[in-house]
């Protein structure tokens, strides 16, 4: 990270610091009072799940964990799936992977909303759960992850992939640990394998995530794992332009879309009003050849402009009052390439918010925003 986006972090990223935080930099309070009881609840249901499906955000996989947690976790047998791998850096994913890889913890990138991705680590759990002997004629495989990782698409998909193998889903039973022995209750779940039978817990387990610092906050929240309304649009579109100047990303866009980027413009077949509350393409129908002209010509818009006010800027990008007044020259020119009329503060937040959009969607290139640690943690 660069030595301006860390000092502007750490100053609050324009008035940040006063967003909750303890003195120091401790826990957080961006979450409401039962997402406490709720880790509480999972700890208790954990102790019956035979194998852990920890789903975490490719974009963030260290962010997006719940650290107080992890020794539960590690202590089972347990996967990490990095779901939206569509949206993360694929060299730098590499590198993630044999990070995990080295920490002896099993990782698997993926996307929960391709079947075929969701089959490859049903195969991963099953081959983890055999190669395992059990007395439990029985084996339960639980669901976890912090908010907005994609654990319902997951278990959605897993449904479906459990019905086409089981067409008939019978009830689980499962002996719960109490005072009254050889008790059972029914579980709700889907079945995926037979001998050992192996059940998906059909409820996810919700996380909470855990925030020593500022950062690790705002990379929550510019991946939607907290609500954009707790931290405010404004602040996170700051953080994604103070990371996007110091990694020099407008460059590199320069470089490997330099002709769209001079100019040549597509033109569309008709003229079409579009609105970019959902980039994400619909399932049932395809977007027309005009739409997809469309954005590609915005996001071609917003990348000439973050690129011309970088490559002009005077000052210096590792000093965080230079930094601060680039990215305000750039919320001006991402205004006029948005092209949203001004209306001052409101015009400001419906900048945010679809410069966001384009981000979140993909749009802009993929991205990781966490480093890979240098040096492996204690496994």
């Amino acid at each position: 990270m660069g030595l301006g986006l860390k000092k502007l972090v750490k100053k609050g990223m324009m008035g940040l610091g006063e967003m909750g935080f303890n003195a120091g930099g401790g826990a957080i309070n961006w979450f409401p009072g039962h997402m406490a009881a709720a880790t509480r609840a999972i700890r208790d249901r954990l102790k019956l799940a035979d194998f852990v499906i920890e789903v975490r955000d490719a974009r963030i996989p260290l962010s997006s964990a719940n650290q107080d947690l992890q020794p539960q976790l590690r202590s089972k047998r347990s996967l990490i799936a990095l779901n939206k791998k569509d949206l993360a850096n694929p060299n730098i994913m590499q590198k993630w992977t044999r990070y995990f890889e080295s920490s002896n913890q099993d990782c698997l990138p993926m996307n929960a909303h391709s079947k075929s991705s969701v089959s490859k680590l049903l195969e991963l759990v099953e081959y983890k759960l055999k190669e395992a002997i059990s007395r439990e004629p029985t084996l339960l495989v639980m669901v976890v992850g912090v908010p907005n990782v994609g654990k319902s698409a997951l278990i959605n998909n897993i449904h479906r992939i459990a019905s086409s193998r089981f067409p008939v889903q019978g009830k689980m039973k499962r002996a719960t640990v109490g005072p009254l022995p050889g008790v059972t209750q029914d579980i709700a779940g889907f079945k995926i394998a037979h001998q050992p039978s192996i059940y998906v817990l059909d409820t996810p387990g919700v996380l909470v995530p855990s925030i020593p610092d500022i950062e690790t906050g705002l990379k929550l929240a510019l991946a939607g794992s907290i609500k954009d309304s707790v931290v405010g649009e404004d602040r996170i579109s700051q953080y994604l332009l103070a990371v996007l100047n110091t990694r020099g990303t407008p460059f590199h866009w320069k470089n490997s879309n330099n002709r769209r980027m001079e100019g040549i413009q597509y033109e569309a077949e008709e003229k079409v009003d579009y609105s970019l509350k959902n980039l994400q393409p619909s399932r049932r129908k395809l977007p027309t050849k005009s739409h997809v002209l469309y954005v590609e010509d915005l996001v071609t818009e917003v990348q000439c402009a973050l690129y011309s006010t970088l490559s002009e800027f005077n000052g210096n990008i590792e000093d965080e009052s230079d930094l601060e007044v680039l990215i305000e020259q750039q919320f001006e020119a991402l205004q006029k390439a948005l092209k949203i009329p001004n209306k001052g503060s409101e015009a400001r937040l419906m900048v945010s918010k679809k410069f966001l959009t384009l981000f979140r969607t993909g749009k802009l290139g993929p991205f990781i925003l966490d480093d890979v640690p240098e040096a492996n943690p204690l496994s």
